[in-house]
């Protein structure tokens, strides 16, 4: 393996790398670094997950300088929000230790922030096409100077239709510029492209051109599944010895909420990425996933390029891809950075037909996915799940944890609030309850011992029922085996709380 100081990086940013323990360059980075940092333009291909970031990321900032003037003089355009945010964390990384200001300019979220950083005189800027034209237009964003200029997931702004808007964008760049393109495809329009807004590109791919369809470090497993039968496989694929991070990949925005609800009902700490989630709470989802706070990711295609963790074990095709290009991308998210994973893909009967289409472009030798259910032997033997395993842990995770030890949330506190709450208004309702019983027999006490001359009233009810008899069922009471005169009963429309009165 190659070091970064091997490369000819400057010190500042090797000490960076190494903090986060980074210290050894991959393929992608060791032959695009010697050539990015004296300003050759250059077009890199290359698998997602090879560290394609370093390899564009370290030649920009070392190029601009230590302590570099006031204002944008990098531009990276990037397809995602998701994926703006990625690398604008690695940006900002590599210039921890220089006076560099790197921003993130992408929609949904306010502009005011980004517009302030853009003010105080940021001079690298990353950012999705759309919001960058926005600011531009409204002369916020000064691309004049911008003479490091990277077009990272060019394909992917392909298949989004962004390319109008990259033409646009560099309408607004100085006309000349270090250039470096980076795709894991090279389509037509691409190549058209860096012919265009390019001054003799060196095309560089990293790994060989079959690696991307035999994906050696990657194990494919295909299953033919019922739909209704989906939630219980997953949940018991999620307990497959080994299992770290996991990606769930579904075809809509609905079924992807719709399962991550699923999943946490079942006491699996599942998260969620999708259109109908704000911005930052789509931020909250991936940093929580990355921290590992929550090891279950729901995601939709639109999403999968910003989720750029190395960790990721497992990856889930709830839906089948429509295409083999979106099944790479989506197979990519695990097996990174040399590592092992495993990408189980479910095909329902309506879309085997699209299945033939993948397998036969990604040679992969599956014509016939396996019909599989979540009682399937050979889906606990193909995974690692433990014989006897359920689609269910929640009550296991309940017992794991005392009571007494596990910290209560605020939800359960407020649970137990309403509970004594209600607790103690059926209290106050019986009492009341009582209190209005009590003051109906001490009524009719009074009214039968104002009619019984010379009876003394006694101290107590015991005492009263000793000395001067008892109550039968009917609520009358007997004197020496004598009843009591008839009282009238109170009318229901009238005096409401007005007292019994005796008979005459």
């Amino acid at each position: 393996m190659t070091t970064f100081s091997e490369l000819g990086v400057d010190q500042d940013i090797v000490d960076a790398l190494a903090a986060k323990g980074i210290v050894d360059a991959f393929p992608i980075q060791e032959q695009t670094i010697p050539l990015g940092l004296p300003g050759q333009d250059i077009i890199g291909q290359a698998k997602t997950g090879t560290g394609k970031t370093f390899g564009f990321g370290i030649p920009v900032v070392q190029r601009l300088g230590l302590d570099p003037a006031p204002g944008v003089k990098a531009l990276i355009v990037v397809p995602t929000r998701e994926l703006a945010v990625q690398v604008y964390e690695d940006m900002d990384m590599l210039t921890s230790n220089r006076s560099t200001s790197v921003v993130a300019i992408y929609g949904g979220k306010a502009y005011e922030g980004q517009i302030d950083q853009l003010k105080a005189g940021a001079q690298i800027v990353v950012g999705t096409p759309g919001r960058l034209i926005d600011l531009a237009g409204q002369r916020l964003l000064d691309l004049s100077h911008a003479a490091e200029v990277v077009l990272d997931e060019a394909d992917k702004m392909l298949d989004l239709g962004f390319l109008p808007d990259i033409e646009k964008i560099f309408a607004k760049l100085p006309a000349v510029r270090h250039t470096m393109l980076y795709s894991a495809t090279m389509p037509g329009p691409i190549v058209a492209l860096a012919r265009r807004f390019m001054s003799n590109p060196i095309h560089i791919r990293a790994t060989d051109p079959d690696e991307g369809l035999t994906q050696a470090n990657i194990k494919h497993l295909v299953y033919r599944a019922h739909s209704l039968d989906k939630d219980e496989i997953i949940a018991r694929i999620l307990q497959a010895e080994g299992r770290g991070k996991t990606v769930v990949f579904t075809r809509t925005k609905r079924a992807a909420q719709k399962l991550v609800d699923e999943l946490n009902d079942r006491g699996f700490n599942a998260g969620a990425v999708h259109g109908d989630m704000s911005q930052e709470a789509r931020e909250r989802s991936m940093a929580a996933f990355k921290a590992g706070k929550k090891d279950v990711l729901i995601a939709t295609d639109v999403a999968a390029r910003g989720i750029d963790v190395d960790d990721v074990t497992h990856v889930i095709n709830h839906t089948i891809p429509d295409d083999e290009k979106t099944y790479l991308h989506r197979a990519g998210r695990t097996g990174r950075a040399g590592k092992t994973g495993i990408a189980v893909t479910f095909v329902d009967w309506e879309d085997l037909h699209k299945w033939a289409l993948i397998n036969r472009a990604l040679e992969f030798g599956q014509p016939d996915p396996v019909e599989t259910y979540s009682s399937s032997p050979h889906l606990f033997g193909d995974l690692g799940i433990p014989e006897g395993t359920k689609g269910r842990i929640a009550k296991a995770r309940t017992t794991e944890t005392a009571p007494a030890q596990r910290p209560q949330r605020a939800t359960e506190v407020a649970a137990e609030g309403d509970a004594v709450g209600t607790t103690r208004r059926r209290r106050r309702r019986r009492r009341a309850s009582d209190r209005v019983g009590e003051t109906f027999l001490a009524e009719a006490d009074a009214t039968v011992g104002a009619t019984t001359a010379g009876a003394e009233r006694p101290a107590s009810g015991d005492a009263a029922q000793e000395g001067a008899g008892t109550h039968d069922g009917g609520g009358r009471e007997h004197h020496d085996g004598k009843p009591a005169p008839a009282r009238r009963r109170r009318r229901r429309g009238g005096g409401g709380g007005a007292a019994p009165v005796a008979a005459p």
